[in-house]
Parts: C-alpha cells; sequence; structure tokens
C-alpha cells in the first residue's frame, strides 16, 4: 500500500517542470494546469467559467410549458442576429473612431447599412413580431444600447424617429431597455442555456 502511494506521489512531482522560478505547470494532465509556489505553499491558478444553477421549471399545464419551449425557440431564432449586431456596432463603433471627417462617416455608414441589407433583410423580414420585440430585447444586451440609440447613433434622429414611429405601429418600442434580472429574467436564463450548449 505504501508502494502504490510512493509511485503516486512521484509520477504526479515527475509531471510537474519548472516553468519560471515560482510558477509550476502539470504537463502530466490533458489540460495544462498551473501553480505558484508562494513562501513554500504551492497553490493551484485556474480560470473556469461561471456556473449558473436555474431552479427546475416546473409548469402548472401543457400550455404553460407550450408557451415555454415557444419562447426558446423564438430566442434561438434570433439571439444569432443580436450577436451578429453586438458585433457589427463594436466594428462600426471603433471604425467611426478612425474616421476623420463626417463625410467618410457617412460613406461608411451607408457602406456598412448597404452591406447589412443584402446579407440580413430578407431573413429579418420573415420573423414574427413576437421574435422581433425579443430582438429589440436582445440587441439592447449585447449592445448594452437600446436598438434606438444605436440607429440614433449610426443614422441620426430623423431617422431613429421614423423607425421608432414604425415599431410603435406594430406594438414594439426600440426604446426597450433589457431587464436580466426583471421582466426579461426569463429570455436571459434562455440565452445563458443556449450559450452554455445546455438549449
Amino acid at each position: 500500500m505504501k508502494r502504490k502511494g510512493f509511485l503516486i506521489l512521484l509520477i504526479a512531482v515527475m509531471g510537474f517542470s519548472i516553468k519560471a522560478q515560482d510558477t509550476l505547470l502539470l504537463s502530466a494532465h490533458p489540460f495544462p494546469l498551473w501553480g505558484i509556489i508562494n513562501n513554500g505553499d504551492t497553490a493551484l491558478l485556474s480560470a473556469i467559467d461561471e456556473a449558473y444553477i436555474f431552479p427546475e421549471r416546473k409548469f402548472k399545464n401543457k400550455r404553460d410549458l407550450r408557451r415555454y419551449r415557444k419562447l426558446i425557440r423564438n430566442i434561438k431564432r434570433v439571439y444569432p442576429y443580436a450577436k451578429i449586431a453586438g458585433q457589427k456596432f463594436k466594428e462600426v463603433d471603433a471604425t467611426m473612431a478612425t474616421l476623420k471627417t463626417e463625410k467618410q462617416q457617412k460613406e461608411y455608414i451607408n457602406r456598412v447599412e448597404a452591406e447589412i441589407k443584402s446579407q440580413y433583410e430578407d431573413e429579418l423580414k420573415k420573423l414574427t413580431i413576437t421574435q422581433g420585440r425579443i430582438l429589440i430585447k436582445l440587441i439592447d444586451r449585447e449592445t448594452g444600447r437600446t436598438s434606438y440609440e444605436v440607429v440614433r447613433e449610426l443614422q441620426g434622429n430623423f431617422k431613429a424617429f421614423l423607425w421608432q414611429a414604425l415599431a410603435r405601429l406594430f406594438g414594439s418600442n426600440l426604446k426597450w431597455v433589457f431587464d436580466g434580472q426583471g421582466e426579461d429574467k426569463l429570455i436571459n436564463e434562455i440565452v445563458i442555456m443556449i450559450e452554455r450548449g445546455v438549449l
């Protein structure tokens, strides 16, 4: 029994290689593990993903279950567009900061708008009103700005006003803010589960 313990200890010690004077790397493991020596004590350094624990969903009836499943389908349909919007907005924001004149900025915005329309307009037209409302919320979640603010920043007050008026005709509001701890808590949970690969 003592021999087995000694062999395990020997293999573990051999797996460590010195990376720097006070840093260790356990290379025998399929994923590298780092350790640091501080005053003779060795501590594991590890970065792990944040863990989320959601309550088990219980439904009063089949109708509530169907609603929940429909919400999941709707979020899965629009979430990729919200991610794209968030990435595009960051790109546009960074590029706009480098452009010196207002003319260059307008040309760039028009070019980006034409590119987005050619790629996504047909797909976005197929969204339902409910999916559009969810997309408005998720854009705020991804960009940190409401859809109204995004349109206003990129296209000006007049176009933002027009798009807001159109949204209001369909019972939506481009100024909706994503509230992940309040009314949009369920949407936020579903998005996190999608991101984690659970759904």
